[in-house]
């Protein structure tokens, strides 16, 4: 089987030189994603969120490649308050904390931040690459895939976001659970009407992208707001650019750890529901496990430092890879991208890929380009990163509330956009305040529709006979996966406090 469809790339270059306009989203999407990176408490999918409203006045392809060159930007931004005074920009930059930060207080913050920029470049790169080539294969493959199989696939990405963010299980499905649910208020697939409460405005469902946004980003500003600062320490830190230069270039001396974080992340990644806060710990763990001087880490091995930035960046093609070829976020991030493919009534997964592969291979394409440009990009961002990250809360949370009710009303024409927001908005920080894991409530969200259109399909399929998935072993194989990853977490934690009460 050839793994590049050639005729499909050579039709690639036509979009992707049919209008200068997605080329000139590329820096402004690089900039924004770093900025709203850098920001402790703004993450990656809140700044994704926020720019979702502005997407609707572009064609699909300028928009997408506007949210990942948003998407790319944010990826090393959480590295540069980690690095700096300890504080993770996002939950993809906390392992980077463990060596990023000691080597700034050891005077090598230069060459951590050029570290950092060059192992996060690159590891984005390498996963586009790796999705390039094996994309043709993956289309084929998940064409095998029926109605039963997405539904399976679905649910355990839900709950995956659900166990793997830490925090209560339980109330993490739950919140899972409760964005089903509201993803399917309106009119059904087979013509019913449901939790509408008689409103006109709920008929074609809860508007989703203020629902996210209320959840995701909002949400998260109330605790901001307690705060005067975002930042306690601002005491100024001189960045050098010679330096920052050297630590890019030593990138290369770790070119193990630089691979195998890059391999962790594109696969880690790629399982739905999981993405770059599961990746960054779990290549930094195997970093350490691997290094034969283990307790080096976290006093400023450049190699855990390494270990995190790849892995977390590279995760964003593996996430890319389940969104294209299955039509299911890897994270939150792509979560955002998911609504962006609906806003432009696109629908992700085996027929897109199958009908418009050479948009996929554009897609690719200007996604290998954004990392490149990143190296430009993040050079001249880090030598202003330090004033970025003292903005006053004061000024930051209005702006971004108005903001965020502008783009909401632009969306629905009306104020049912800006009340879902403000509705949501609680949730979210209810959810945040008890361990609910808002992620999960929004990729509910935003597959409630598509489960409930998968089970009936499977139903008219079956005819209503239980039997049937007996016929489907990939589906068997799905569900026993799905069964074992419910269980683990129980099965693992009981096993810990038996080996603890042995000790």
């Amino acid at each position: 089987m050839n793994f590049i469809d050639f005729p499909a790339l050579h039709d690639s270059f036509g979009i992707l030189t049919q209008s200068y306009i997605p080329w000139l989203m590329i820096v402004p999407g690089l900039l924004i994603g770093l900025a709203g990176g850098a920001l402790p408490g703004i993450s990656g999918t809140m700044i994704l969120a926020l720019m979702l409203p502005v997407t609707p006045y572009m064609d699909f392809f300028t928009a997408i490649v506007f949210l990942t060159s948003v998407f790319t930007g944010a990826g090393y931004g959480g590295a540069v308050p980690a690095i700096l005074v300890n504080m993770p920009g996002s939950t993809a930059a906390v392992a980077t904390t463990f060596d990023g930060f000691p080597m700034a207080r050891s005077g090598k913050h230069n060459e951590a931040l050029g570290l950092g920029l060059a192992a996060s470049t690159i590891g984005t790169l390498i996963s586009y690459l790796v999705l390039f080539v094996l994309i043709n294969f993956v289309a084929k493959a998940v064409l095998k895939l029926g109605p039963v199989e997405m539904a399976v696939v679905a649910i355990w990405g839900i709950s995956m976001i659900a166990m793997l963010r830490g925090g209560n299980v339980e109330r993490g499905i739950l919140a899972g659970v409760f964005g089903l649910l509201i993803g399917t208020i309106g009119i059904s697939p087979i013509g019913r009407m449901r939790g509408t409460f008689g409103l006109p405005e709920l008929i074609d469902g809860v508007a989703v992208v203020p629902a996210m946004i209320g959840i995701l980003a909002t949400a998260e500003l109330f605790n901001l707001a307690r705060s005067k600062y975002i930042i306690d320490n601002d005491a100024a830190r001189i960045v050098s650019f010679p330096l920052i230069l050297k630590g890019f270039r030593d990138v290369f001396g770790y070119w193990r750890t630089l691979s195998r974080g890059s391999l962790i992340g594109i696969f880690v990644g790629a399982i739905p529901g999981v993405g770059a806060s599961v990746a960054n710990l779990v290549s930094y763990a195997a970093a350490r496990r691997s290094d034969p001087d283990p307790n080096s880490y976290g006093k400023g091995n450049p190699n855990g430092l390494v270990a995190s930035e790849a892995a977390n960046s590279s995760s964003e093609g593996g996430a890319m890879g389940t969104l294209l070829a299955l039509g299911l976020p890897g994270g939150g991030g792509t979560a955002v991208l998911l609504a962006a493919f609906a806003m432009h009534n696109v629908t992700g997964g085996p027929r897109f890929i199958a009908d418009h592969k050479d948009t996929v291979y554009a897609i690719l394409i200007s996604n290998m380009v954004q990392s490149l440009l990143l190296i430009v990009v993040g050079l001249l961002f880090i030598r202003m990163a330090v004033v970025i990250i003292k903005i006053q809360v004061r000024h930051l949370v209005p702006t971004v509330i108005v903001i965020a009710m502008a783009g909401s009303y632009a969306i629905t024409g009306n104020l049912t956009g800006p009340i879902t927001l403000a509705i949501f908005s609680v949730i979210g920080w209810v959810f945040a305040r008890y361990d609910y894991a808002p992620a999960a409530a929004v990729v509910g969200l935003l597959l409630g529709r598509f489960v409930e259109s998968q089970f009936v399909f499977s139903h008219q399929l079956s005819g209503g006979k239980l039997s049937f998935i007996l016929e489907r072993p990939i589906a068997l194989i799905m569900i026993a996966i799905f069964l074992i990853s419910l269980v683990y977490p129980w099965i693992n934690a009981r096993m810990r406090c038996r080996k603890t009460n042995e000790e």
